[in-house]
């Protein structure tokens, strides 16, 4: 398993990143305790306070529609807050892009209401490109 090094993680928080990292795709917390429970993983709460943490660094993403969280693939995610993610409804692929129009205009509706966002995640649900021309 592959332990990506950053200064301010925990064991637990590596394991956990590294877990996702190898994954390349969404785990649920479940999911990566299945895989943990060798490393002395014992109680989902282990895994969702290392996941926490690692939403906090803009590691990892929490996507809402599967449950699930993944590893972040877009350096720089943490800089704005905002993160977004095409989902295919058919093969389950997740892919992470930068959204930059959109997040300009977040910006500037919540600059405008005054709201003072800590962050976003846009998920897209449809069928990818693969799926679509398979039908």
């Amino acid at each position: 398993m592959t332990v990506h090094a950053h200064p301010e993680l925990t064991k637990n928080q590596a394991l956990v990143f590294g877990s996702l990292s190898d994954a390349g795709g969404p785990l649920t917390a479940y999911a990566i305790l299945d895989l943990l429970r060798e490393n002395g993983f014992r109680a989902p709460l282990q895994v969702y306070r290392a996941l926490d943490k690692l939403v906090e660094y803009g590691m990892v993403h929490r996507l809402e529609s599967l449950n699930a969280f993944v590893a972040c693939s877009h350096k720089g995610c943490s800089d704005h807050g905002t993160a977004a993610f095409a989902i295919c409804e058919q093969c389950g692929d997740v892919i992470e892009f930068a959204p930059s129009e959109a997040i300009n205009l977040l910006n500037a509706w919540t600059q405008a209401e005054g709201f003072k966002l800590s962050g976003a995640t846009i998920e897209l649900r449809g069928t990818c490109k693969h799926c679509s021309s398979q039908g």
